[in-house]
């Protein structure tokens, strides 16, 4: 009986060290509304909350996310794309951390440090595009190495 036990227990480790991918996190579902994201990096997740999907339609609303880093960040920066049916349509990239640019408050972090952020968030946009897409977001540190990677996939039914 004990080996069937330890078979099992083989088989459930073998099952989660062959699995690649995170799960999709929900971060809202509302009536007209849903948010959902995935880390796009195979070896760490990354928590990302709101209070309601009906926020994210104003010019400021809270978040709570948190993550513990594999990688310093001296320098930051961020790579964004819009996807619509598998293609991308707009692209955007900034620094977020480095000489002159500290615009986060966790800039200048050292690996293994934890980082947590609860409050405001401003997009800069009036409203979401309605329809079905992906935003997929990468960061990366000085080195080039991956410090978090999303797509977030939004489902937005609201007609403006």
């Amino acid at each position: 009986m004990k080996t069937s036990h330890i078979l099992g227990l083989i088989l459930v480790l073998l099952y989660i060290d062959a699995s690649t991918e995170w799960p999709t996190h929900t971060v809202c579902k509302e009536d007209k509304l849903e948010l959902y994201y995935k880390s796009c990096d195979p070896q760490q997740d990354f928590t990302l909350s709101i209070d309601r999907c009906s926020d994210i339609t104003t010019h400021t609303f809270n978040i709570r996310a948190g993550m513990v880093l594999r990688h310093s960040i001296k320098e930051l920066r961020i790579k964004m794309a819009l996807i619509i049916n598998g293609r991308t349509v707009l692209t955007y990239s900034d620094t977020l951390c480095g000489e002159g640019h500290s615009k986060l408050i966790f800039c200048g972090k050292k690996k293994g440090e934890h980082i947590y952020y609860e409050g405001p968030v401003t997009l800069g946009i009036k409203e979401i595009p309605q329809g079905d897409y992906v935003v997929s977001a990468k960061l990366t540190n000085e080195d080039h190495a991956t410090v978090a990677c999303a797509d977030f996939t939004v489902k937005n039914y609201v007609d403006y």
